[in-house]
């Protein structure tokens, strides 16, 4: 099975600031290494989780130590209440097909 390198972040943010956050969270430029990315919001809108898969564990220790990350974190905390990540290493579980 194949071996996968995660960095899960889950942010709380001002109610009504969805879309203004939206805007901030984008990288630019696009991260070297990341492969996936994906995000998922609570229902009242006010929690997200953000799920990128990346190449290496050092891919995203690059990424996360950028210049380019610094001014996106920066762009986005005034949106920001409270913050949680992670890293992780895994495989995908084989789910039976019915």
């Amino acid at each position: 099975m194949r071996e996968h390198f995660v960095w899960v972040t889950t942010r709380r943010i001002r109610p009504g600031a969805l879309e203004e956050f939206e805007r901030a969270w984008r990288p630019d430029p696009y991260p070297e290494g990341l492969r996936h990315a994906y995000a998922y919001w609570s229902e009242d809108g006010q929690e997200i989780t953000g799920v990128s898969f990346w190449d290496s564990k050092e891919a995203c220790d690059s990424w996360r130590s950028s210049e380019a990350e610094n001014r996106r974190r920066e762009i986005m905390s005034p949106y920001v209440l409270e913050e949680r990540e992670g890293f992780y290493q895994g495989r995908e579980l084989g789910v039976p097909v019915r």
